[in-house]
This record gives structure tokens, sequence and C-alpha cells, in this order.
């Protein structure tokens, strides 16, 4: 279900909310609407079969006032400019939330990159990285992978960015060269990428949840364990599923783009994520992978829409897949008692007055979401510092910045009998004009 609705005006939707606890001057509200720029490249790169093409790629920089700009770099043949602006400020919001010195930023390709070699590939990011080298670097912007892009995509970008700022110098100072490679984040480990990044953002969603819970004091039905649904079972939905399921909660439902599957007793099983993972990669597909326990097996389940999971009477439903899930015009059918935002802006505006209505309270993904771009944030202040953090100290800083974050947000929450979405909104703004 993606109903056509404009992110951006989702996310502007979203600040005019917060902006009613705020007293702003106009041009402060102007500066947080507006991206302070927009870079438009265009590249030649020569294909395998010695044809040149011409690509388009651009960079939103949404906001600078708390440091570098942060945002991901998506290769898709449709990028969308308002998505991407908007995801540029959410970036901003995100890291304000965090409490992490980074503003908002966003960037992209038009490109299919399933219809490139891996080579041509190379000399596409090669070549978008030189085009916008002078746009960033580790004081200035720092990308990250975002959809259809990748560590060892990072690694050729960060390469060729050294390159450039070097003159393409063989011999460089340990030093110079560490700090350079924090101009991008999300890289290898053996490129100065960071341990505990691919689990961050889902192990950064459980801490929140886990604190959540507390202020609540929510437990299961009957003394049984909390039930979860997860839309979305790429790397955050796997991971939120596997530390959720370690924390003792029962995973009744998961899905992929093609459809869902649900335990027939959810009363009493549960998925196990790990062998779901498995059985999916072997089958190539989700559907029939009913493993409960230490078994997969027809009996334990069926199949549904990604539509009928997002209304299963659960205690916590967790979308982790696209935006614009929950709507103004199924918001009223949501049975579950929290809803958990994975992925980037599944709620819109229309849906979160529904839902705080009915007294459902939704975990924003500018909260919820942002273990990633919190351990990105390590990831280049380990390069800048020339260090290398074992994944131990990484999930410990990580835990700390996210249960610190959630209570300022609750706590507004509470002091301004608003829901957790403008809760955040409103932290992130005051931090962004430095107002606290």
């Amino acid at each position: 279900m993606t109903t056509k609705i404009n992110p951006f005006e989702n996310a502007m939707g979203q600040l005019e909310k917060a902006l009613k606890y705020l007293k702003l001057e106009k041009w402060q509200i102007d500066r947080l609407r507006n991206p302070e720029k927009i870079i438009s490249v265009n590249f030649p790169i020569k294909m395998d079969n010695g044809e040149t093409k011409f690509f388009h790629g651009f960079r939103v920089q949404h906001n600078s006032a708390r440091g570098p700009y942060k945002g991901g770099i998506r290769y898709h043949p449709q990028v969308d400019m308002d998505e991407v602006k908007a995801l540029a400020f959410w970036m901003a919001i995100k890291c304000a939330v965090a409490d992490i010195p980074m503003g908002g930023g966003k960037g992209g390709v038009e490109v299919d990159p399933k219809a490139l070699s891996e080579k041509e590939l190379e000399r596409l990011s090669r070549a978008y990285a030189r085009a916008i080298a002078d746009d960033i670097g580790p004081y200035k912007d720092v990308p990250a992978p975002d959809v259809n892009t990748t560590p060892q995509i990072m690694k050729w970008m960060v390469d060729e960015y050294i390159k450039y700022k070097t003159n393409n110098k063989k011999q460089i100072a340990k030093k110079e060269k560490s700090i350079l490679m924090g101009t991008f984040t999300g890289k290898p480990v053996d490129c100065g990428g960071s341990l505990g990044r691919t689990e961050a953002t889902g192990r950064g969603g459980s801490f929140v949840l886990e604190a959540l819970l507390a202020k609540m004091k929510l437990k299961g039905r009957c003394g049984k364990e909390l039930t979860v649904a997860v839309q979305g079972f790429g790397n955050v939905g796997y991971y939120i599923a596997k530390f959720l399921h370690e924390m003792g909660m029962r995973i009744v439902a998961l899905s992929d783009s093609k459809g869902a599957i649900v335990v027939k007793n959810m009363e009493k099983d549960g998925f196990n994520p790990d062998l779901v993972l498995k059985c999916k990669k072997e089958k190539g597909k989700l559907s029939s992978c009913y493993c409960v326990g230490s078994v997969c097996d027809l009996k334990y389940g069926r199949t549904m829409s990604n539509e009928e999971l997002l209304e299963l009477p659960v205690d916590i439903l967790v979308p982790s897949a696209l935006e614009n899930q929950i709507t103004g015009e199924n918001a009223g059918r949501i049975k579950a008692k929290i809803i958990h935002e994975m992925a980037n802006g599944p709620t819109t505006p229309e849906a979160d007055v529904i839902l705080h209505k009915k007294g459902i309270p939704v975990v924003p993904d500018v909260l919820s979401n942002s273990g990633g771009v919190t351990v990105s944030c390590f990831e280049w202040e380990q390069n800048l510092k020339g260090q290398h953090w074992t994944e131990k100290a990484v999930n410990a800083k990580l835990k700390q910045k996210m249960v610190k974050a959630f209570e300022a947000i609750w706590e507004t929450a509470k002091r301004e009998k608003t829901d957790l979405r403008t809760a955040a909104f409103i932290v992130a703004i005051k931090r962004i004009m430095g107002k606290t």
C-alpha cells in the first residue's frame, strides 16, 4: 500500500506541528524549511562497449548548523528530488535528535545500477565522487550508503576522493589519510569502517523500544511474551526482529516486498528470525519459511498481504519497509499497542492524528532508526582521531546515546502534552537553533 503522497510535504507538515510549540523568527523557520545548497552535476562514463554516456547526479545539503552535512547516496533511475529533499531535512532532525555534531544531507545518481557491470559501476562511483569532491569533506559533508549503494561503493568513492584531494600522491601521511577517509562512512571495516555498523540501526531501535516499554510498563497478554509484527525483512527489519526475539518477544509476522508470513497460533508460536533468513536465502523467497524454534514447517504459518500485516492484533507493529504505509485510510484499523517506526516516513501526518487519538504511541523514525547515523558518526570520529574502537565499545556508546535521546523526547512529550514525533522535532529544532 504505497499511497501517492509527497514526502517533502509530509516533512513540512511535521515541522509545522512542532513550530506551534516554539517561538522562532521567520528567517529561522525559512532556514529550517529550505536546503542550504543543492548541487547538480553531469559527468561522462565510458561503458564496457566503448560508448560514452552522460549521467546526472546531485547532492542536497539541508542544514549544517550543528556540523558537516550527513546523509546517504542513492542510485536509482527515478531519483525523486522531493523525496531526497525530505530525507535531507529528516537527516538534519535525526542528527539533532541523536545529539551528534552533524547536519542533514542526501544525494543520488539517476541510474539503474543493475544494468551496469561491476567495472561500469566502479567508474560511475568514482566519477560521481570526483564531481562532488569540492563540496564534500570530513568537515563539510560526509556521505554514506543508501538505496542501491554499498560499502564497496563507499570504498571506491573514498579512494577517488583521496586521490583527487592529494593530486594522486602515492605516499601521504597516515594521519592525513585517516582524516580524509572520514569523508565517507559505511565503508568496509578494513577500509576505515566501524565495527557494529551493519547491525546499528536495528540495535539502536531495540534500545529505544526497551526504554519505552520500561516507561509504559507494558507486559505481554496474560503473562505471555509481547507479540511483534515486522513489515520489511531487509537489513533493518531482520536485525530489529533478531534483537527483539533475543529480548524474549514473539515475532508473529514478517514480510518482504512480495508478501507476509504469520504464525497460525499467535498466542503460542513465534518465528525464529535467524532461521527465517537462512530459509529465505536458500529458497529465494519468504513465503513458506515458517521457522518456529529450531524447525521450519508449513504447519506453523500462513501467508497474508503486507496490508493485512499492518492490521494484526499485536503488541508492537514495526514498519521497516517503505514510506506512507500507515495512512489516514488504514490508521483507524490499526490494533497494535505501539508503532515502532524503523523505515523512513512510514506514517503520514493524517495517520499520526488518528493514532494519537486512539492512544497508540508512535516511536518516530527520527528517533527509532537513528542508530545507523549514530554509529556512522562514530566511524567518522574514529577516522578523524586515527582510532579503531571495539564492537563492544561501539555498542555501549550507541546504547548510551539512544537511551539519552529517548529520555529527552519522552520528557518533552510529557511536558508539552504532545505525541513523541512532535516532541522529537521540538528537541531537534531547539538544538539546531542553539537553544539547548
